[in-house]
């Protein structure tokens, strides 16, 4: 085992995201920033996911400025990562390569070092362009693995599968599967790679005999990302390290445990005894947790849990015998793999710190703890919630039909919107698959890539009207319009590379969030101008806006 590990902190984008709906704004994050440079992290996760649309959408924020002054504030300290969803980057189509070409050149040169790249369906020719495209300006390939588990099926399901000719497949999502998939990654030119697990399903057992397999067949730097909802998170991340892992996300206290990832100091104490360096500046961490908490109150309203840890400072505090003992015995069990033990300490672990519960009902169902709610908000629509059951009963069945597909965005959300409209046409006496969406109808087409499993041509048809796979032509593909704004002096509603990378991504946020930005630069050119009586389009004019923005 090595004695260093390195840590990405994702605390400014997982983080917040998975506690907060990512509403930090610029004002927040930059309070951050100076103890950030301090610290030490290896890297920073700070852009990607949701964070460009959240924060257009709701605080008429520029996501380039974001990340532009993270990187001018942060330097060279860490390395600032982000995330993207492959050829889809953000949306849920397929984008030409010009758009994914422009998207890479333009994060890397705003400030991004490591882009993690992933795709819906571990389909590797997804991730080939934006590979290429990362490496090509100089970027760091972390070429993420989606983690997921087989389909769970009760017993009489597998029975009425069989009686009907069609067997529920044997295993699946095998250590195999995934130490060939980082193999062709590596092969790809990847520089490092990601196990991604979203719903943080990987079980303790499981992680240690992964990582064993990665390190072993793989000869670039392997990352576990993975998340504390159904319990395993923290015990993963141990197991993980015992098995010489060489980067472990973490997120800092304050915004750690539950939907996010293990907490940073928990992590860091378990490193202490395992005698690993993380290179990280404790007391930075201290005062960044600090301003966390109060950070976490201004964001009350989006705060699921609000359950705050018990306040540790990892650079002062010491931990009561009858809590330290329990991660000496956690390291034991996890040696020993005796998995049980090693959850019953690492859960007491983080019931002392005041974390959320496991999620049962996220660790039964095998699913991530959002699709679960976005399924029960569409039954409390309908007025049907008495049938979740049901539909978690049905998820399988459709996660198998449409290919088996990782439940990770946007992927989760189709087919758990699925198995909801499913449940609804039973309930109305109609037959399965008489409603769908149009993604479903994409994913079982073939529009998104090729699924784990192949699709019954036969299904197919029924579903999308053919029994061919059919991917996504790219050649018509449709460019955003990018009008002129007559009423504001003919400007165009994006002026330069940046912002029509904007449009194309996040077409409808963008276009409002970008008409109140060109609003309010003419708002400023006239104030600027008083004797300006009429709206010109005159190049002089908008080209001295900058001075104003």
């Amino acid at each position: 085992m090595a004695d260093n590990i390195l840590i990405r902190d994702l605390t400014l984008r997982d983080g917040q995201q998975s506690q907060f709906a990512t509403r930090m704004n610029q004002a927040q994050v930059d309070r951050l920033l100076p103890l950030y440079k301090n610290a030490g992290f290896y890297a920073m996760e700070v852009w990607g996911g949701a964070v460009p649309d959240s924060i257009m959408r709701y605080l008429d924020e520029n996501p380039w400025e974001r990340l532009e002054k993270i990187k001018s504030a942060v330097g060279p300290a860490s390395k600032l990562t982000a995330l993207s969803r492959g050829r889809n980057l953000f949306g849920y189509n397929p984008y030409p390569d010009e758009v994914i070409e422009g998207f890479c050149r333009n994060a890397v040169s705003s400030g991004i070092d490591i882009m993690r790249i992933f795709d819906a369906l571990n389909d590797i020719d997804n991730m080939k362009s934006t590979i290429r495209y990362v490496k090509q300006n100089r970027g760091i390939a972390d070429c993420a693995v989606c983690y997921t588990v087989d389909p769970k099926f009760a017993w009489l399901d597998k029975v009425k599968a069989l009686l009907a000719g069609k067997p529920v497949p044997g295993r699946i999502f095998t250590i195999d599967y995934f130490v060939t998939k980082a193999e062709q990654l590596a092969g790809l030119g990847a520089d490092m790679i990601t196990i991604k697990d979203m719903a943080g399903l990987i079980d303790p057992g499981t992680a240690g005999k992964l990582i064993r397999s990665l390190k072993k067949n793989v000869a670039i730097p392997i990352n576990l990302h993975t998340h504390c909802t159904p319990g395993f998170g923290l015990a993963s991340v141990l197991m993980a390290m015992l098995n010489g892992v060489d980067i472990v996300d973490t997120v800092i206290l304050n915004f750690s445990g539950g939907p996010a990832a293990p907490a940073f100091e928990l992590v860091q104490l378990f490193a202490d005894k395992l005698g690993l360096e993380t290179g990280v500046d404790r007391p930075s961490v201290a005062a960044i947790n600090k301003a966390l908490l109060g950070i976490r109150r201004e964001l009350a309203q989006f705060d699921q849990y609000k359950m705050f840890p018990r306040p540790f400072d990892i650079a002062a505090d010491k931990l009561p015998a009858e809590i330290d003992i329990l991660f000496d015995q956690a390291i034991a069990a996890a040696r020993a793999e005796r998995i049980s033990e090693l959850l019953q300490n690492t859960q007491a672990i983080e019931k002392y710190f005041n974390f959320p519960a496991p999620d049962d009902i996220v660790r039964v169902a095998q699913i991530p703890g959002g699709m679960y709610t976005n399924m029960l908000a569409q039954l409390q629509q309908a007025k049907l919630e008495h049938l979740l059951a049901k539909v978690l009963q049905t998820v399988p069945r459709v996660r198998l039909d449409a290919g088996c597909p990782p439940l990770v965005t946007p992927t989760s959300q189709i087919v758990g919107v699925q198995a909801v409209n499913c449940v609804i046409d039973q309930a109305q006496g109609k037959p399965f698959y008489t409603s769908k969406s149009i993604q479903f109808v994409n994913l079982v087409k073939g529009t998104y890539g090729k699924t784990p499993v192949k699709i019954d041509p036969a299904f197919r048809l029924k579903i999308a009207g053919t029994r061919e796979e059919t991917p996504y032509d790219t050649s018509k593909y449709q460019k955003q319009e990018n009008p002129f704004l007559k009423e504001l002096g003919g400007v165009r509603l994006a002026k330069e590379e940046k912002e029509e990378l904007l449009l194309e991504l996040f077409p409808t946020v963008a276009n409002t969030f970008l008409k109140k930005l060109r609003e309010r630069e003419y708002k400023i050119y006239l104030e600027k101008n008083p004797k300006v009586e009429e709206k010109s389009a005159a190049d002089e004019m908008w080209e001295s806006l900058s001075d104003y923005a």
